[in-house]
Parts: C-alpha cells; sequence; structure tokens
C-alpha cells in the first residue's frame, strides 16, 4: 500500500509539470538569456581587389571586420563565425562552390577569426546563393537562440543563383532572422537586387561602412521595446483587452501573441521585440486591424499608437417563449462588403470596430438590419415576434411562398418541400402569397396562388386545391 501511495504521488507530480510544461506562454522569457550568433559572410572575389580610397576594398573589409570582432570578444552570451567566398579557387576556374565555414561559432574566438582573415585572399567567382544556403549549416541546432547573418560583399551573384528565394526560404525555416547586407564601393548600383536578401545597406565610401557596421551590431545587440497605445478616434487610450500578433512580413508567420494590457494610470505596458525582423501588427479587434511595415527603431523604446474604437453589438430575441424559430442566428457584414465580419447566434454581445455594419438575421424571411456601432455604445438589434404558417393540404407537387411588398412587388422566401405541401412553418409577420402546382396537374393553368398574412405569436392556416 505504502508503493502505491508513492506511485500516485509521481502521478499527480507528473501531471503537474506536464500541464505546467504544455500551458507555458510563448511569450514568457527563457530561464537563462538567448544566446546571439553572428555569422559573417565574406566576398572575397576577385572583384574585392579593386581600390577604395587608396586601398583594395579586401583590405578595408578585413580591417574592419577584424577590429570589430575585437570589440565583441567581450559580450556575453555572443558567439561568432566566419564565412568566406570565392578565395580557394581563381576566377578563371569559374567555381560555383568556393565557399567555406573559415572559423566556427564559439564563444570569445576574435582572436581565431582575426588570424584567418589575415591569410585569406581575394581572387575568385561570387557565389552568394550557394555561400547563404551552406550557412544553414554553420548555425548549431539550437532553436533557443537568435541567428544573424551579416552579408558583405562589392558584387551581385554571378553563378545564377537565386540569394533572395533561398534567404526567404531559410528565414522561414527559421535558421536565421532577416539578414544585413552590406553593399561595397558606389561603382555599381546593385542594390535594389539585393534588398530583397534583407536589410540593404550600401557603404559608398570607407566612413559609411565603418558607420554601418558599427550600426548593425548596435542594432543586433541592444534591446529593443514596444508599446502599443490602442484609442478611440479622438485619440485617448481607452482601448485594451484586445489580442495583438505580430507578423513577420518576409515569412508571414507569427512572432509573438500578446493581450494587450493597459494599467491602473492608462498606460500600456512594455514588450520586448526582437528588431532584426519586420513586422505587421494584427489587431484582433472585430473586424482586426493590420499595420504594415512597423517603423520599430531598434535599440529604442518605441511607442505606436493606433485607433481601434470599438462599441458593443447586441442581438436580442423577441420576448416570446417558447420562440418558434428555436436558436436564430445573424450574419455581420461591413456595409458595402460581401465578407462575412462575424456569425452570431441571438442573445449574444460582440465588440466591433465603430463603424457602419449590415446584419442579415437567418429568420424566415432573412431580414437585413443597417446599422451604425459607436465608440464605447451598444446597439441592439432585434426581430418581431414571429407567427406561424400552417398549411393544412397534404399535396405532393412544386410551392414556393413570397413576400408581398409595398410597391406590390413578391420576393421569393422558401420553397415547399415536393414530398408534401403540409408544413408548419414560423415567419415574419407580414403579407404574403403561396404559389403551388400539384405534381399530377396536366398544365400551368392548374397552378394555385393563395395570399396570406402572417401576425406575431398567431397561427395562419391555408388550404389549397388539388387540381
Amino acid at each position: 500500500m505504502r508503493h502505491l501511495g508513492i506511485l500516485r504521488w509521481i502521478v499527480v507530480v507528473s501531471g503537474l509539470l506536464l500541464t505546467t510544461t504544455v500551458l507555458r506562454a510563448q511569450n514568457v522569457p527563457p530561464d537563462k538569456p538567448k544566446v546571439t550568433r553572428i555569422l559573417f559572410v565574406l566576398d572575397a572575389s576577385g572583384s574585392m581587389m579593386a581600390p577604395w580610397e587608396g586601398k583594395p576594398r579586401w583590405d578595408v573589409a578585413r580591417n574592419l571586420l577584424s577590429k570589430m570582432v575585437d570589440s565583441l570578444n567581450a559580450y556575453p552570451n555572443l558567439e561568432l563565425a566566419l564565412r568566406a567566398y570565392g578565395h580557394q579557387h581563381p576566377n578563371l576556374e569559374n567555381n560555383c562552390e568556393d565557399s567555406k565555414l573559415e572559423v566556427a561559432f564559439a564563444p570569445k574566438n576574435a582572436k581565431a577569426i582575426k588570424a584567418r582573415l589575415a591569410t585569406l585572399k581575394a581572387q575568385g567567382n561570387t557565389p552568394i546563393t550557394y555561400s547563404i544556403l551552406q550557412s544553414a549549416n554553420d548555425f548549431p541546432t539550437d532553436r533557443s537562440s537568435r541567428n544573424v547573418l551579416i552579408l558583405i560583399t562589392d558584387g551581385l551573384e554571378s553563378c545564377k543563383g537565386d540569394p533572395c528565394a533561398t534567404s526567404v526560404a531559410l528565414q522561414r525555416k527559421h535558421v536565421f532572422l532577416r539578414p544585413f547586407i552590406i553593399g561595397l564601393g558606389a561603382e555599381r548600383d546593385f542594390g535594389k537586387q539585393l534588398e530583397c536578401l534583407g536589410q540593404y545597406y550600401n557603404a559608398a565610401d570607407v566612413k559609411t561602412f565603418r558607420t554601418i557596421l558599427d550600426n548593425v551590431i548596435s542594432q543586433t545587440l541592444t534591446k529593443t521595446t514596444v508599446s502599443v497605445n490602442l484609442t478611440d478616434e479622438a485619440g485617448k487610450p481607452v482601448e485594451s483587452n484586445v489580442n495583438m500578433t505580430f507578423v513577420n512580413n518576409v515569412t508571414e508567420t507569427p512572432e509573438y501573441n500578446y493581450v494587450h494590457y493597459r494599467d491602473a494610470q492608462g498606460k500600456p505596458d512594455v514588450l520586448d521585440i526582437d528588431a532584426l525582423q519586420s513586422y505587421d501588427l494584427v489587431i484582433n479587434t472585430v473586424p482586426p486591424v493590420r499595420q504594415q511595415n512597423l517603423p520599430i527603431r531598434p535599440g529604442k523604446a518605441n511607442v505606436l499608437t493606433y485607433k481601434t474604437p470599438q462599441g458593443v453589438l447586441a442581438l436580442q430575441s423577441p420576448s416570446i417563449s417558447p420562440n418558434p424559430y428555436g436558436k436564430v442566428q445573424a450574419v455581420v457584414r461591413a456595409q458595402g462588403s460581401a465578407a462575412t465580419v462575424v456569425g452570431l447566434n441571438f442573445g449574444a454581445k460582440q465588440k466591433l470596430l465603430a463603424g457602419n455594419y449590415e446584419v442579415e438575421l437567418l429568420t424566415l424571411p432573412r431580414i437585413v438590419r443597417r446599422i451604425t456601432v459607436k465608440q464605447g455604445q451598444e446597439t441592439t438589434v432585434t426581430y418581431d415576434a414571429p407567427g406561424t404558417l400552417n398549411i393544412v393540404t397534404d399535396l405532393k407537387g412544386y410551392g414556393s411562398i413570397y413576400r408581398l411588398n409595398n410597391d406590390e412587388s413578391q420576393t421569393w422566401v422558401y420553397n415547399l418541400p415536393e414530398g408534401s405541401s403540409k408544413v408548419n412553418l414560423p415567419m415574419q409577420p407580414g403579407a404574403y402569397r403561396l404559389v403551388f402546382r400539384t405534381a399530377t396537374a396536366t398544365g400551368s393553368k392548374f397552378t394555385d396562388v393563395r395570399n396570406f398574412t402572417i401576425r406575431s405569436g398567431q397561427t395562419s392556416s391555408v388550404s389549397m386545391f388539388n387540381k
């Protein structure tokens, strides 16, 4: 019995641990700081030997990169690596697989990177696509790390690859975050062809290159925060408790989900956001609001403000028991749009963005109400208590019910079952017309037409002739 009690205790504890694991929020900070891994992908093609302010671009690039890695050596939770391309084979060989991880990831490995940079020789081709593809194997398998790729190049792909598609594909696989691309020299206008890879910078001169390199590293290592103000039409920060999804607008995958919070003083809380990605913000009101390309400044405390005024739609059934309809539903659309915003049961209340809507009530016949939802106000939609149509004649045939309009036109409402005309239908009050021909009738002239009226809470009986 004592062993049985211990076993039960183990099962309970295991269940609690499992529950804790399952319920852990995706945005909860990890138990230990994330490791940031920066892979420098350096162009060592023959064109890098061209002069740049009195020195070969190659010398400028590797000297500044040596100084940069030296300054990063003391950073905690940071690992660096170096991949070069175009350095193993001369340009005449046109080698499109000339790319190699020269220094693997490790903490405090600036010395190794500097030593390898000193011995590399720029001479060959420009296999950018192949190098990016190979970089997927350079990063250790660690889903919790921040993987950063910095490509430094003075030319375009020379091996007929598609570096942009490759970059997006690897981002979608979470191999690395949105890459940085630094284009060296002003001789070629290749920025537009490389900016699809990630965040592109044009280093037209040596001073700009130095500044860009510092800026890129600062973006990588400096904390970035975002606060989101949700306001009414007047700009007052009154909205809250709405889910906000930060969507990576390169991979189209959600990176963060937060339910908006505002403290007692009305201030939104501060969220940690990785600035090495570009985002669209989906504010999941009904309907949702999407803000594209959030203007997030890396290393800053960003405050973003968006208008999301909301009111309440209340669907209220008439006071009748029992309700002949049973459960009635409604479809809500933005006025002038065929797209459904939300479907609701009567008796429900739903927050909606302030604006004009059409509410289609799925009664018989259907009713369309045009409403305006206002900030902080409740708009109620209801319908008249139905009456009942009782067709007492049991016939096989073909028939329809039409609503008679004020202009003497008629609008289709319902088709009778072909097997039996005997039905009891809950219907909205109003004037109607029944058109019916039996299955055995020998001509259209034997169509029976009956007008009738439906009144709330009453039954209207209709008989037809068997012609």
